[in-house]
């Protein structure tokens, strides 16, 4: 209970250190002006910023989904004309109708060589299995099982060429498999 209390010569020291604290804590009328001002400055030039930032991630946006779009409708164009000398090939051969059986194989074997250097060019590969080869589910079709004599599960003919494009399969070798034993 005496520490609740207290005397009276206490409560005076305490309420003047109280106010001592008060005045140097507050700021003047005039103090309290400048620190509006300066935080209001601060702020304009946060919120300056904080827009400038918002309408470059917009431009930047916008560009991006513009490259895209070019991307995208032009993403042939290079394809198209590494294919251009194979059409350009075949309408030659068509024109000259009195070609020998041997002129007309040359001129076929010639455009299939273009063909295959412009597929090439653009990262589209052949998957062409060698007999033997470890059956592979990611690359290959299995059309037909046939015993033999080779190991299990191992290729024995390719029935039609497969096609990569850039790691990705466009068509897998259809291919005939050993039985399992």
């Amino acid at each position: 209970m005496s520490n609740d209390v207290q005397t009276e010569s206490e409560q005076p020291q305490d309420n003047r250190a109280e106010e001592a604290a008060n005045e140097t804590a507050q700021p003047s009328g005039r103090e309290w002006q400048d620190q509006v001002a300066t935080l209001s400055a601060k702020n304009a030039e946060l919120m300056d910023q904080f827009l400038r930032a918002q309408a470059e991630m917009q431009n930047i946006r916008r560009r991006s989904e513009e490259e895209v779009a070019k991307a995208r409708k032009y993403a042939l164009e290079s394809f198209a004309e590494a294919l251009l000398p194979v059409c350009d090939s075949l309408e030659a051969g068509l024109h000259h109708q009195d070609q020998t059986a041997e002129q007309i194989r040359a001129g076929a074997e010639a455009t299939l060589r273009q063909l295959k250097a412009a597929l090439e060019r653009n990262k589209v590969l052949e998957i062409n299995p060698a007999a033997g080869t470890k059956f592979d589910p990611h690359q290959h079709q299995a059309i037909s099982v046939v015993p033999a004599a080779q190991e299990p599960n191992t290729v024995v003919t390719v029935l039609q060429k497969g096609y990569l494009i850039s790691d990705r399969v466009l068509r897998p070798a259809l291919v005939t498999v050993t039985a399992p034993r």
